[in-house]
């Protein structure tokens, strides 16, 4: 079985299986070569395979020679702040939204900004090294731990709010029995909310299963049934989150999105009058930013081209429609329970439920998104009989509609999405691209 490589986010797979001990062991050797680093910071989240790959990976990074302090349970924006904080490279052990069954691995440069393609090739290039072609470190690294780093982590999401406080607002947060489990609640509670916690209870197995992010039916029904002011859904690692308002209504990262560039800009505080989205942003995003005289910059998906358009710009506040959200002033990565307090804080500063502030703020053109399995997403790149289908389906829709194909780089499949002036328009093209790249690519 060919080993996973570096994908969108990091290196992923089926944990001893594709992603093994044996190959934790020899990225994190890798990385510690490649980045010249004498220590690392390394985190993860629950899953049953994370202390495996956890103790694998610092053993590698060991052996190339860095010391490594193990932060324990902790999201992925934690890792990465901490790791800047303390100067060094970071990683992270975790699948994000992915079953238990996967795992992950994502490195992160000693500023917490996720590695560079170029870097991340000279990872690979390193593994593929025969072992007699490797140099021997002049030294061997140490482990140890650092318990304490989860409280530094803590109360920069306190300071995030600048001293305001949530009192009053009843929040219930979905944690998906992942990482932000513990610090979420407590946080939330401590700046004065009053705080319902749901997956909360992890056991190896249940992160993000029938929960969080991926699936907010659950924590929509308990604030309805409870009268709450606000439902958080994070996902496994917590680098994401969506809404529920009070009606059960969910606001995704687009409409999430659009309620912080309208509040930062009210405020003086959206650098440059612009906002960074990918390409799977929704068209009625775009056209309620134009409206507001907000330009939107476009990237390919991933939170690590939003850092880099966003770096690139100067500007402060970029995300996706999965709920990624980055805030550059205070943030490298995307910060799922950062982005949650921050929510929660213009929903108290506003006077306003969640459902006023996003009435009628993103009108959606209509958009299906089909997820289609294959063996080999690589292969789209390549495969001219789904273009030519793609090609045809665009002359069909004219400007009023849009196409997007993309090869996943976390999982085995290809992504269709279509937007058109009508749900069925669009459920019928998602439909037939997906039979062909079923047809063309599954075999």
């Amino acid at each position: 079985m060919p080993r996973p490589g570096f994908g969108t986010d990091g290196v992923r797979g089926v944990a001893n299986s594709e992603l093994t001990a044996e190959l934790a062991v020899a990225l994190g050797r890798a990385a510690a070569t490649v980045l010249g680093a004498r220590a690392f910071v390394v985190g993860r989240d629950t899953r049953q395979s994370g202390t495996m790959l956890q103790a694998a990976l610092s053993a590698g990074m060991a052996s190339g020679g860095a010391d490594v302090v193990d932060l324990g349970v902790l999201p992925t924006a934690g890792v990465a702040f901490v790791g800047e904080r303390r100067g060094v490279p970071a990683a992270m052990v975790s699948a994000s939204h992915n079953p238990y069954r996967d795992n992950g691995i994502k490195f992160f440069d000693a500023a917490g900004v996720k590695l560079t393609p170029d870097v991340e090739a000279q990872i690979e290039d390193e593994l593929d090294l025969a072992p007699g072609d490797r140099g021997m470190p002049a030294r061997v690294g140490t482990l140890g731990a650092d318990p304490g780093a989860v409280g530094e982590y803590r109360r920069h999401l306190v300071e995030s709010l600048e001293g305001r406080r949530l009192d009053g607002l009843h929040v219930v947060v979905d944690c998906a029995n992942g990482a932000a489990s513990q610090i979420a609640p407590e946080v939330l509670g401590s700046l004065g909310a009053s705080v319902e916690a749901l997956c909360t209870d992890p056991d190896g197995t249940n992160i993000n299963d029938a929960c969080g992010s991926t699936d907010p039916g659950r924590l929509a029904d308990v604030v309805v049934q409870r009268g709450a002011d606000l439902g958080l859904a994070l996902d496994g690692d917590a680098d994401r989150l969506v809404a529920v308002d009070h009606t059960g209504a969910v606001c995704d990262g687009d409409v999430l999105l659009a309620i912080f560039a309208i509040d930062l800009e009210s405020r003086g505080l959206l650098a440059g009058d612009a906002v960074v989205v990918t390409v799977m942003t929704n068209l009625g995003f775009r056209l309620a930013m134009a409206e507001r005289g907000i330009s939107v910059h476009e990237t390919p998906v991933g939170d690590r081209h939003v850092l880099a358009a966003l770096d690139d710009a100067g500007l402060a506040l970029g995300g996706e429609q999965s709920g990624h959200i980055v805030f550059r002033a205070r943030a490298s990565t995307g910060d799922g329970v950062l982005t949650g307090l921050l929510l929660a804080d213009a929903v108290v500063r506003a006077g306003r439920p969640l459902a006023a502030l996003a009435d009628g703020l993103v009108e959606r053109v209509p958009q299906v998104l089909l997820n289609v399995e294959v063996p080999d997403p690589g292969r789209l790149a390549a495969a001219d009989g789904v273009w030519k289908a793609v090609a045809e389906v665009e002359a069909e829709l004219g400007a009023s509609g849009r196409v997007l194909l993309r090869a996943s780089g976390t999982e085995p499949l290809v992504r269709v999405m279509v937007e058109a002036r009508t749900q069925e328009a669009a459920a019928g093209a998602a439909g037939r691209l997906s039979e062909v790249v079923q047809a063309i690519l599954g075999g």
